[in-house]
């Protein structure tokens, strides 16, 4: 079954869109997009389409399809093409898989995914580049990281990184068909009157501050082009209930930026100590000075959200086994957690 083209419109992935002109004459699909996309490598084109990535009139095709007049083209390409050239840095990095055409990396809290501005270098893919040339062989060119999907700078977790072009567009495929597991613990203000729901809402940018995002309304009777964000579901369970707060399980059923923040905000509980969503003060609780030194406590063990990308899994395409990995909380979430549990039970 084909995915939804909709989804295609990931603000991870680039999207493209041609409608082929009336006169065009037979041309391989891979030369025609070489002409129509600029700064896209034939590979990468040829890698999107055995992926499945390159769709014709809604139905995938082979990089030897050949275009005719009126065809309407669909294009995903992970990840935009680069505008800097990436050094390698020896960054210490925990992998915790590794294969000849991906890895898994469980990334601290602090650390900057992908170099941009006012990050231009000790970023984890950096320290990636770095791992894989000195693990290269000689006489051979070294692999290069990818990024198939990407988390905040102070979001802790798990992060899947392809290899080379192909094994990025196949791992890109698998968030749109949802065989990707995403699981992020989070800590948030306020208690729930549910044990588990589903939070659906746009996320687009702040139309007041456009350093965050907000949730907008998801009108299915508009099209596409007219809604405000892009389409946005969180599932999310609790996990433990301290009162004042409460540490909950988000599963992502799109992946969007900042997307758990947003719409847990949206519901009236941001992350705990999230400052950019309000959750860098007392939201819950009283106002008495001992309840507002702890929180202060709490905040200094862990200034950053309380946000961790627990568990990853994802479906070996060689084997078609689903792999499963899972990083415990790092230690700063972790003593949060029991500040929090042993205050709620004095």
């Amino acid at each position: 079954m084909e995915p939804d083209l909709e989804e295609l419109n990931s603000e991870l992935y680039e999207h493209h869109r041609i409608a082929v002109d009336k006169g065009q004459s037979p041309l391989r699909i891979d030369k025609y997009l070489q002409l129509h996309l600029q700064a896209v490598s034939r590979t990468k084109i040829q890698a999107a389409a055995s992926a499945g990535c390159i769709f014709v009139n809604d139905k995938a095709v082979k990089s030897n399809y050949k275009v005719r007049p009126c065809d309407i083209i669909s294009v995903m390409l992970p990840e935009p093409p680069r505008e800097l050239e990436i050094e390698p840095e020896p960054i210490p990095l925990n992998i915790v898989y590794e294969d000849d055409d991906r890895l898994v990396v469980d990334t601290p809290a602090g650390l900057v995914v992908h170099p941009g501005h006012g990050n231009w270098d000790g970023t984890l893919l950096n320290g990636l580049l770095y791992h894989l040339q000195q693990a290269g062989e000689a006489g051979h060119a070294a692999a290069e990281p990818f990024l198939v999907h990407r988390i905040d700078k102070d979001t802790s977790g798990l992060l899947l990184v392809a290899k080379n072009e192909l094994s990025q567009a196949g791992l890109a495929k698998q968030f749109f068909v949802h065989s990707i597991e995403r699981k992020y613990l989070a800590l948030v203000w306020g208690d729930f009157g549910e044990d588990s729901g589903t939070i659906t809402g746009n996320i687009g940018r702040d139309m007041r501050d456009r350093r965050i995002m907000a949730v907008y309304p998801d009108d299915p009777l508009l099209p596409e082009e007219q809604q405000r964000g892009k389409h946005a579901v969180t599932h999310w369970r609790v996990v433990e209930r301290f009162g004042y707060v409460t540490l909950v399980e988000c599963v992502l059923e799109t992946g969007r930026t900042h997307q758990i923040r947003a719409h847990m905000r949206h519901i009236g509980h941001p992350l705990f100590n999230d400052a950019p969503y309000g959750g860098d003060r007392i939201l819950k609780g009283t106002t008495f000075s001992r309840y507002r030194q702890f929180v202060e406590n709490c905040f200094a063990l862990m200034p950053r959200q309380a946000l961790h990308a627990r568990i990853l899994g994802f479906v070996h395409p060689n084997s078609g086994a689903m792999l499963h990995f899972e990083s415990p909380l790092p230690p700063d979430f972790q003593s949060v957690i029991d500040k929090w549990r042993a205050y709620a039970s004095a």
